[in-house]
């Protein structure tokens, strides 16, 4: 036989059976604990437990991964990569919005702040639009989106800013919350009522080709 051709022979056998292995050790992983595992004993920077956020995630595989029933598996590829997808967890999740204006302590007093601060809630209450009052004061990085902060699950959420997920506000509430320690203050509005949110936990594993 043609030396070469065997080569082949035997390369292309090793991937079928590589292949056929994955795809059996994706079967018996049914949770997050198995999942870990299995990424600590197949050491690779490329093989995550990712999660999907169906109001965050637009893409086409985010899509048509969220169409899968857990357990459920879809198989990407491409000239150098073959890419293993497993639904783990599929879970609603709550969810809050709010959208903010920051004031940074290091470059100003605590004074100046609540001056500014009382003075950006009473033009507040009075009618101007909150994103007016984000583009004036803040000094935080989400300017351009008016001051918005997206939806935030309750672990996204900073133990100093718990205020938000209070059901004593309403939405267009308005009020303080201080990270003294950080220097860092700021004024919320609360913008949206919360949310059940649809997420999927997912073991995306790469092999290469």
């Amino acid at each position: 036989m043609n030396k070469f051709y065997l080569i082949l022979c035997l390369s292309a056998s090793l991937a079928i059976n590589a292949q056929t292995s994955i795809k059996k050790e994706l079967k018996l992983i049914e949770s997050n604990e198995q999942a870990e595992q299995y990424i600590e004993a197949n050491n690779s920077k490329k093989n995550k437990l990712i999660t999907f956020n169906e109001e965050k995630h637009n893409s086409m595989l985010a899509k048509s991964l969220f169409l899968l029933s857990k357990g459920g598996t879809k198989v990407n590829e491409n000239e150098f990569d073959k890419t293993y997808y497993k639904i783990i967890e599929k879970i609603k999740t709550k969810h809050y919005r709010v959208s903010s204006i920051f004031l940074d302590g290091n470059k100003m007093s605590l004074d100046k702040i609540n001056l500014i601060r009382e003075d950006i809630i009473n033009k507040y209450e009075n009618g101007l639009p909150f994103e007016n009052l984000v583009k004036k004061h803040s000094m935080g990085n989400n300017v351009d989106k008016s001051g918005d902060m997206g939806w935030l699950s309750k672990k996204e959420i900073l133990p100093e800013f718990d205020k938000i997920t209070s059901e004593q506000y309403s939405v267009g509430d308005i009020f303080n919350i201080d990270m003294p320690l950080e220097n860092k203050y700021y004024v919320i509005v609360k913008t949206h009522e919360p949310k059940d949110i649809n997420e999927i936990k997912i073991l995306k594993i790469v092999e290469r080709k």
